[in-house]
């Protein structure tokens, strides 16, 4: 695909703690342009490789620290879309707490929504994006979604939820992500609940495909 330097992909970043409804956020805008050039790519497909190590060492992963990423694979792929080369996204897989054989073929497209805990802590990542967007909510509404998903969704004991909460994800929120907030051109309060916000994203990208389009 030929593409004039002007026409580059927007890459817009949507970050914010675990909870914060970033991922509602980043949904909501999405379906908002069905059958649009948009896409999403989730730093959580991002997540290192670990088949070098025992299913046990694997367990004591902290996923809310930079190290749990492969960063560098991360920005080689958002440099092959910005590009408007196709790229094969990883899947993690959860269960097995690494990274699955299968990988998803991600045609690149005009408008690239990043979303992750940890898209902003990176400068070489934050110099690809063209909008940065913080969703911040509160520390009790936070935890609260977190347990609620983490027992339907991940199967997942309430004392389980709490643990892990208390001594890995609330420091590292407090040590990598709350501080990345300064970097944001937009910080959304209430994530997916908040449809103001979510208008004015919209909007912002509206104009832009109406931009291309002349």
């Amino acid at each position: 695909m030929n593409k004039n330097q002007k026409d580059k992909p927007i890459v817009i970043g949507v970050t914010g703690g675990s909870g914060s409804g970033k991922t509602s956020v980043s949904q909501a805008i999405y379906n908002y342009f069905p059958g649009k050039s948009i896409m999403m790519l989730e730093q959580d497909s991002y997540y290192k490789n670990q088949d070098h190590l025992s299913f046990e060492e694997r367990l004591k992963t902290n996923y809310d620290h930079p190290f749990a990423f492969d960063t560098d694979l991360l920005i080689s792929h958002l440099h092959d879309l910005l590009n408007y080369k196709s790229i094969n996204k990883p899947v993690y897989d959860y269960t097995r707490h690494t990274r699955s054989d299968e990988t998803i073929l991600q045609e690149p497209k005009e408008v690239i929504i990043l979303e992750g805990i940890l898209i902003l802590e990176d400068a070489r990542l934050r110099d690809l994006m063209d909008i940065k967007v913080y969703v911040d909510t509160d520390d009790d509404i936070r935890i609260i979604r977190r347990i609620k998903r983490d027992i339907e969704e991940r199967g997942r004991t309430l004392d389980n939820v709490i643990e892990q909460y208390l001594s890995v994800v609330k420091p590292m929120h407090s040590q990598f992500i709350e501080p990345t907030k300064k970097y944001a051109d937009i910080i959304i309060p209430e994530g997916g609940r908040n449809q103001v916000a979510i208008d004015l994203m919209t909007t912002k990208i509206h104009t832009i495909f109406q931009e291309r389009s002349l």
